[in-house]
């Protein structure tokens, strides 16, 4: 079983000998290399950050091999040079292993390498010089950091690729990838008739695909939705800043969440799907919270997205992904969200975007940037997130109207809504333990509620 065939009732594990024994080859290799330990401290001090999470890979030696499978690591079959396994855990959400089958036995890796989002911005904050092995728009390129006491420091670039082989980028391959990234940034959101925006969004998706590929596509893509919701949240303008003046970009994301109208909620599915995508597990609060979601996850770009709709009580049985769902005569917390701002997969963009941080740390400073994390609404060892006050957009009148003309919302409501915005957007503070990449279903049921457009407007007056 793996993460994009488990069972409708699956419950992710807790894989805290896997990551107690990453982290105990983690630590021996920070007390060699005083560079990344240097690192380390300054992801900590200035991103809230942890190191563990940066890492992409380390490398050891065979007599540790049998140690890690015994915490549950198993082969993953990917690119990676002779003489070498790759090791992963198929159900957690930690870094991997390559086993060296020649090296010389050693306590601590042989070397380990972090992944900034792109390694121009890290050579430039670390003074690092000399080219990378691949060039511009490889699917993978790796760097010499610094090797201290026989312990190599690397930072590797990803580009909708999971192996471990640089293979130079085909001819016209760059301008193609930079051709994608206008596509996808120039992509119109907002059309008269919300289904020619969904049609528009397929015809780029293609035009995309046959430029670069699925995997690339998806990369390029997930990267402008992250840039265009920086555009309208400040915490994560802020935040992005913080962890660009380490060189480090977006490369510790979590999810992606998208808020989807029930009209569009099919496309967007199928849209992902196009994208390389999995339908993975499902949740379906339904007369608890009136809501649903789809997880979909690739694992070859490492992207996961949490894709929220409203839902009736008789859904929550059904494949509610696979067929347009009708329209009803009241409105729950993300159709309303969609009324007001559009679709995430149009207007709007996402409704927030998760990355992996030191929770209590990270909500301290961002505090000392004047922005107010909200109560978490997950608080356990294993998972605990946590909004940052949410953004206000303004409401186009025309979409409060229309929701008004349908009984959707109040007159008060509409009035309220036009003249005082409302909620648009959040960072969401995410901090995972023993590898868990699964959800809390009622604690996303308790933030669903709680961000509710029409009870922030009530509290507010």
């Amino acid at each position: 079983m793996t993460a994009l065939n488990a069972p409708a009732n699956f419950n992710w594990p807790l894989a805290y000998e896997a990551e107690a024994l990453l982290s105990t080859h983690i630590n021996a290799f920070l007390a060699k290399n005083a560079t990344a330990a240097r690192l380390a401290a300054r992801m900590h001090a200035e991103t809230g950050t942890e190191f563990f999470e940066w890492t992409d890979h380390f490398v050891v030696s065979q007599n540790h091999e049998a140690a890690f499978r015994a915490a549950g690591f198993v082969t993953e079959v990917t690119d990676v040079p002779t003489f070498h396994t790759v090791l992963a855990h198929p159900h957690a959400m930690l870094p991997r292993v390559i086993v060296s089958l020649k090296a010389t036995p050693s306590a601590a890796p042989l070397s380990l390498a972090v992944r900034p989002e792109f390694l121009a911005d890290f050579m430039a904050r670390h003074g690092l010089t000399g080219a990378p092995l691949g060039a511009p728009c490889a699917r993978y390129r790796i760097i010499d950091v610094s090797t201290e006491n026989g312990a190599l420091l690397q930072a590797v670039e990803r580009l909708g690729y999971r192996g471990f082989i640089v293979s130079e980028p085909r001819p016209g391959f760059a301008d193609a990838v930079l051709r994608v990234r206008e596509l996808w940034r120039t992509r119109k959101r907002d059309f008269a008739n919300d289904d020619d925006g969904e049609q528009h969004a397929f015809d780029v998706l293609q035009q995309c695909v046959d430029l670069v590929g699925v995997d690339v596509a998806c990369e390029l893509y997930f990267a402008e939705e992250r840039y265009f919701w920086e555009l309208r949240n400040r915490a994560g303008r802020v935040q992005k800043r913080r962890q660009d003046l380490v060189g480090l970009g977006w490369a510790n994301h979590d999810h992606h969440t998208f808020r989807c109208s029930r009209r569009h909620f099919p496309g967007l599915v199928k849209f992902m799907e196009q994208l390389g995508l999995s339908k993975r597990e499902r949740f379906y609060a339904g007369a608890e919270a009136g809501w649903g979601a789809q997880v979909m996850e690739t694992p070859s770009v490492g992207i996961v997205v949490f894709a929220d709709v409203d839902l009736q009580p008789d859904e929550v049985d059904r494949d509610y992904a696979a067929e347009r769902l009708p329209e009803v005569a009241k409105v729950g917390t993300v159709g309303l969200w969609c009324g007001l701002h559009g679709d995430s997969f149009l207007q709007a963009g996402m409704h927030h975007l998760e990355a992996r941080f030191n929770h209590p740390l990270l909500k301290e400073q961002l505090a000392a940037e004047g922005i107010v994390t909200m109560k978490p609404f997950s608080d356990f060892p294993f998972l605990k997130q946590a909004f940052t006050e949410g953004e206000r957009w303004t409401v186009n009148p025309a979409r409060a109207e229309l929701l008004r003309k349908k009984g959707l919302i109040t007159n008060a409501q509409a009035d309220g809504f036009i003249k005082d915005g409302a909620i648009g957007s959040h960072l969401e503070n995410l901090e995972r333990k023993g590898g868990f990449k699964g959800f809390n279903q009622k604690a996303v049921s308790a933030i669903i509620a709680a961000v509710d457009p029409r009870l922030v407007q009530a509290a507010a007056h």
